[in-house]
Formats: C-alpha cells, sequence, structure tokens
C-alpha cells in the first residue's frame, strides 16, 4: 500500500482510498468495521417496544414505551455485551380454552372466552414473563379462575340475556297465542351477560398489572350445555315445541267447530226463511187458483154442472178399487151419469105427485160395460184445484152411491 500523496487532492485521496479497499488488509477492516456497526445500530419499528439487557440484566429505560415521545427511529448499544429485547406495542388477543363450570342454579354449562390485552410496562413484563407464550399461559388461569368464579354466582339465564331492558318485538310475536300464555314475556333478569363481563374484567385486571400488562376486555365468546346434557335439552325443547304446537292445532280446531256452528246456524235459518217464503208463495198461489176456479165455476150453470161432473168422477175414482163389484138401481146419481155418457141428455125432474109411491121390487141385474162413445165437443180440460190452507173454491158436494138392495 502506497503512503498517503503530499499533495492531498481529493482525486489523489479518492485513488489511494480505492487502492487501499482493493488491498487484502483493507478489505478485513472494511468487513470488521460493517460488523461493528451491524452489532451496535439496531432500529425500533412504531408497533414494537425494546428492552436493552446487559449480560442479562436490564440497563436504562425502555425504549419507545410512553405513547407521548415517539422513540421510534436507529439506536445503538455495546456490541456483543448488549442485546435488545422487542416487544409488541399494539393489543393482542387472548382466546382461552373452553371450560366446563357450574351455575348457581346447578346446571354445567361450557363457556369460551377470549380478551384483549396489551404489555403496559415492558422493563416488568421481561422480567416477570419474558415472552407471550408464558403471558397466556398467566392469562388463561386467571381470566379462567375469575369466570368460574361470576359463572358460579349467577343463575344460567343471566349469561344467556345480554339486556335485562330487552323486549320482544311485537311483529314477531305470534297472533294465535293466547294472553296467558304470550310469547312476548321474557324471563326477568338483574344483570345480563354485559355486567357479568364487566365483573370478569374488573376482577382479572388488578392481578395482571404485576406483570406489565394491562387487561382491556374480556367477552363471553359461545356458551353451550356440556355434551352429556345437549341431547337431553334438545329433546326437552322439542317436546315443549310440541307442546305449543299442539296447543295452536288444538285452538285452531276449536276455531274451526266454531265457524261450523255458526254455518250450520246460518244454513237452518236460510232454510227456515226460505220454507216459510215457499208456504207464503204457495199460499197466495192456490188462493189465487181458487179464486180462478171459483170465478170460472160461477160464470155459468153449465160450467157448475162440468165442475159437479169432473168431481164426481174423482170421488168414484177414489172410492172404488180394481176388484169392486156394485150394485146400483135405477134412481142413482152414478147410474145417471153412465146413461149420459153417451151424450143423451138428462131427463128433466117430475114433479111430486100427492099419491104415495106402490112398492116396485128392484131386480138386481149385472152391468154390462159398454165402450165409450167419445164426444164431439171436447171440453178444455181444467185441473182439479189444489188443496189451499187459506181459501178453497166452493165446491159442489158429489152424489154418494146409495147403499145397495140384494
Amino acid at each position: 500500500m502506497s503512503p498517503l500523496p503530499r499533495d492531498r487532492t481529493p482525486l489523489a485521496i479518492a485513488r489511494w482510498l480505492f487502492d487501499w479497499i482493493a488491498s487484502p488488509a483493507g478489505a478485513v477492516t472494511l468487513v470488521g468495521v460493517c460488523l461493528a456497526l451491524a452489532a451496535t445500530a439496531y432500529t425500533v419499528d412504531q408497533t414494537e417496544q425494546v428492552v436493552i439487557t446487559q449480560f442479562g440484566r436490564p440497563v436504562g429505560q425502555p425504549i419507545n414505551a410512553d405513547d407521548d415521545a415517539n422513540g421510534a427511529g436507529l439506536h445503538f448499544k455495546l456490541p456483543v455485551i448488549q442485546e435488545a429485547h422487542r416487544f409488541e406495542k399494539r393489543i393482542l388477543e387472548w382466546d382461552g380454552p373452553p371450560s366446563e363450570m357450574p351455575t348457581r342454579d346447578k346446571l354445567y354449562v361450557v363457556v369460551d372466552t377470549f380478551a384483549r390485552w396489551r404489555i403496559d410496562d415492558p422493563l416488568r413484563y421481561y422480567q416477570s414473563l419474558r415472552d407471550e407464550r408464558s403471558a397466556a399461559s398467566r392469562l388463561d388461569d386467571i381470566i379462567g379462575s375469575e369466570t368460574r368464579n361470576v359463572v358460579a354466582r349467577h343463575d344460567l339465564i343471566e349469561m344467556v340475556r345480554s339486556d335485562r331492558e330487552r323486549v320482544v318485538d311485537p311483529a314477531a310475536v305470534l297472533p294465535t297465542a293466547s294472553a296467558g300464555e304470550s310469547t312476548a314475556r321474557l324471563p326477568p333478569i338483574r344483570f345480563g351477560r354485559r355486567e357479568l363481563e364487566r365483573e370478569i374484567l374488573a376482577a382479572a385486571a388488578p392481578k395482571v398489572t404485576s406483570w406489565g400488562i394491562e387487561l382491556l376486555d374480556v367477552r363471553v365468546k359461545r356458551l353451550n350445555y356440556r355434551a352429556g346434557v345437549i341431547d337431553k335439552i334438545y329433546d326437552r325443547m322439542i317436546s315443549e315445541r310440541e307442546q305449543i304446537a299442539e296447543r295452536f292445532r288444538s285452538e285452531g280446531a276449536g276455531e274451526a267447530a266454531k265457524i261450523a256452528g255458526r254455518k250450520e246456524k246460518d244454513l237452518r235459518r236460510i232454510e227456515s226463511e226460505a220454507y216459510r217464503r215457499e208456504q207464503e208463495i204457495m199460499g197466495e198461489a192456490d188462493a189465487t187458483a181458487a179464486g180462478i176456479y171459483a170465478a170460472a165455476y160461477a160464470a155459468s150453470p153449465r160450467a157448475a154442472e162440468f165442475s159437479a161432473f169432473t168431481r164426481t168422477l174423482d170421488t168414484w175414482q177414489k172410492t172404488l178399487g180394481r176388484d169392486a163389484t156394485l150394485v146400483l138401481t135405477t134412481d142413482s146419481a152414478l147410474f145417471d151419469l153412465l146413461k149420459r155418457i153417451d151424450g143423451a141428455p138428462a131427463p128433466a125432474p117430475s114433479p111430486p105427485t100427492p099419491n104415495p109411491p106402490t112398492p116396485n121390487p128392484i131386480t138386481p141385474t149385472p152391468i154390462t160395460p159398454n165402450p165409450i162413445t167419445p164426444n164431439p165437443i171436447t171440453p178444455t180440460p181444467i185441473p182439479p184445484a189444489p188443496t189451499s190452507r187459506s181459501q178453497s173454491p166452493p165446491s159442489i158436494p158429489a152424489e154418494t152411491p146409495p147403499p145397495s138392495s140384494s
């Protein structure tokens, strides 16, 4: 290596340094300087806080531990004998294992909790715990024990319900629920899950400050029954739901019976009104028909005679059977009608004689049926007058057959 040039111009000094670095001695010296700087200088991030130890013992104050003073940046320490220990400055997560614990009403439940914490005093944290694994183990013990104590002092409903002022939305209430068992009623509580979580936090936070930890929040993530009870709980829930469904079905059946009863009642009322109206119309029709018949029969003597003729025929048709044997006298009305079927006029009645009639023996003769000759004058058929409750046409009494004499 050549000595430093005497003129000491910048160009000459640069050339001399390049030659010295290119030499073996200069290369070794440069590597040593770089290693010394790497062992001495270190950087601190915004999300970190650093504790410097010398031979395993902390020296000085923690770096970047104060929120008011920003200590992030480049820092130096003694190489080899001093070491920088870095810790998180951000909020850390703790997720504990599910634990089985009893409630005040003797129900065993599995509670799963989680928490948020941060390193408040890195120097004390390093002296007591040193790393996050040890901190998580200590938090398991502290938070788990305090959770068990708080749960044991309260009923299960206090852990389930989050707000004691909660009310059911009226839109979610079943409209068929009875007033005595309304689904809008909730069991009353005194505290609620939020208050129990604050109790756990208040009991566990002072116990972790000695480790340089600040416990920020504790929450219940999951609440469940233990494995041996879940099936029974589900069966009980199914049974309760089935009871409620059966009650709704019975109420529906009752309403259906009421509707069917009202239907039958309305149907009978409508039928009775229709029957009454029908009888009224029939009565009015019978009265009108009777008036028409009466007017027709009273129009002329021939019409009255025809009416008497048809009524007499109806009477004899109803009186005589199919196999009946009839013995008539010559002066009977039916015999007179049979003689008039041929169209011969009826004989005029003779005036009564003062002499008493001589008895004339009546010889019974068999009646030979003669064929009925159709009358050239076809009368207009008049239907028989129906029986009316209100009014009936004046009827001409039909002649009854006299008793037959042997």
